[in-house]
């Protein structure tokens, strides 16, 4: 089919060259976007006189055809178009005529893409937060429940000392509260208009971007017409945003295997989010936290791809920048997916609690608090580190905890010692006496509940406007 932009040429581009050139495969993902810009944007342009008031009402009227007929099936995008600005606007030409092609009255491809994909990752955002909550509201039943549950917390993936599951998923729960607020700073970077800038410097109609912006739920236009065609730091932003996420995924994932080997046997993972082995039939395997793992990577690639596409462009727009979707969507879609699985699992898991508090038992982990103990009844820290690693040595070869060592045993290494040495070093003892801020105390670990469960109910997505749609289509 002609270009829209073929004009200038004499002779049809040669196939192997369209079909490089081409995006539509891909950023068809954006179509609601680009109709919602092209709404905006005929819009304003009859507030400013530049299309009659009939106008406007036509091709709008049209685009929301275009925009139903799409989702419903009825119409197609086909590759027969370059580009989904091509799509729509040739469908709005096919029905309307001569009004169809004021459409693209001041406006540049350049400022409708930068326009397309600034939309799209907006509403990403939005998205990815929404599940961040989800898997922060899991992560707080179980940290409520869980005040009192011991279990080894680990230093080198040795046992070091003893804690609470609330406590442990406290430390995730402060890696995903972080994500949110990085997805916040980024909205608000991100959250002005390029829609005006042209190819790269402006337009001579008398545009007011300012309006244009309001339309589509903006703070503002984007002040150089130059950047607001080349800025791509906020995708840069995002993909780093959703590196980090996957990776805190990843971590917790990597401890989930763990857990869930018969060595530590601290969880059983639902069935609807196991497998098994085709040969071994005793075999329930952690799929879906190895696959979360796994695809970290996908994410990781993503970021790599276009910080390295974006590190040679000069000003303003070059073909280059097109390379900034494909692995985009991907990372978007697995992150976001990633996030809805993970969240189920996590949901749906049984804790082995007895396994958990054994575990702590015989791994020496009250093995800090028998020290304490000397040092508070006058044994130098030193010497009080040296009498508990004979002590540990002491069990090690009688194979039992240190508490159920007699305390005539415990004499004959150190008369320090006396009966209250036992509650001294008792699991529950170990965690409560430990009443810092965000130590694994059951006072402490109430206080910080309260405070999690303060960041969750302050929702930064209601501080946003999201009425912009429906205003929008309203005009």
């Amino acid at each position: 089919m002609a270009q829209l932009w073929g004009g200038r040429f004499t002779k049809e581009t040669d196939q192997l060259v369209y079909n490089f050139n081409a995006s539509i495969t891909f950023d068809q993902k954006f179509y609601k976007q680009d109709i919602e810009g092209s709404m905006a944007h005929v819009t304003m342009l009859a507030k400013q006189g530049i299309l009659t008031k009939q106008e406007k009402d036509d091709i709008i009227k049209t685009l929301k055809e275009i925009l139903e007929e799409v989702e419903s099936g009825k119409l197609e995008i086909s590759s027969e178009y370059e580009d989904i600005h091509s799509f729509v606007e040739a469908n709005l030409i096919d029905r309307l005529g001569d009004t169809g092609k004021k459409l693209h009255t001041g406006r540049s491809r350049n400022d409708q893409v930068a326009l397309d994909m600034r939309l799209y990752t907006r509403n990403e955002v939005k998205e990815t937060d929404a599940l961040l909550k989800e898997l922060l509201e899991t992560l707080l039943t179980i940290m409520e429940e869980n005040l009192t549950t011991i279990m080894p917390g680990f230093t080198h993936l040795q046992k070091a000392q003893p804690i609470t599951l609330a406590h442990h998923m406290g430390a995730y729960f402060e890696m995903f509260k972080r994500d949110r607020l990085r997805l916040k700073d980024i909205y608000e970077r991100m959250n002005y208009c390029p829609l005006g800038s042209g190819a790269l410097a402006g337009t001579t109609y008398p545009l007011d971007r300012e309006y244009s912006a309001e339309l589509l739920g903006f703070y503002g236009p984007t002040l150089n017409s130059m950047d607001g065609v080349s800025d791509r730091d906020y995708l840069i932003e995002f993909l780093s945003a959703l590196s980090t996420i996957m990776m805190h995924l990843s971590r917790f994932s990597e401890e989930i295997i763990i857990w869930n080997s018969n060595e530590y046997q601290f969880v059983e993972i639902d069935d609807a989010y196991s497998t098994g082995s085709s040969i071994m039939p005793q075999k329930k395997n952690p799929d879906i936290a190895e696959l979360v793992r796994g695809k970290t990577g996908r994410v990781y690639g993503a970021l790599m791809s276009l910080l390295t596409t974006m590190k040679g462009i000069p000003l303003a727009y070059n073909k280059d920048m097109q390379e900034d979707k494909e692995l985009s969507f991907d990372a978007m879609d697995t992150a976001k997916g990633c996030l809805a699985l993970f969240n189920g699992m996590l949901k749906t898991m049984k804790f082995n609690k007895g396994r958990m508090r054994e575990s702590a038992n015989h791994g020496f982990t009250n093995a800090t608090d028998a020290a304490d103990y000397l040092v508070k009844h006058g044994v130098p820290f030193r010497d009080a580190h040296g009498i508990v690693g004979q002590i540990v040595l002491y069990c090690l070869d009688k194979k039992i905890p240190i508490d159920a060592m007699s305390l005539e045993e415990l004499k004959a290494i150190s008369p320090v010692f006396e009966e209250d040495i036992y509650d001294a070093i008792s699991m529950e003892t170990c965690v409560n006496t430990r009443l810092t801020v965000g130590a694994p105390g059951e006072t402490a670990m109430k206080k910080v509940i309260e405070k999690e469960r303060e960041f969750l109910n302050h929702d930064w997505q209601n501080e946003v406007k999201n009425d912009w749609e429906e205003r929008l289509f309203e005009k």
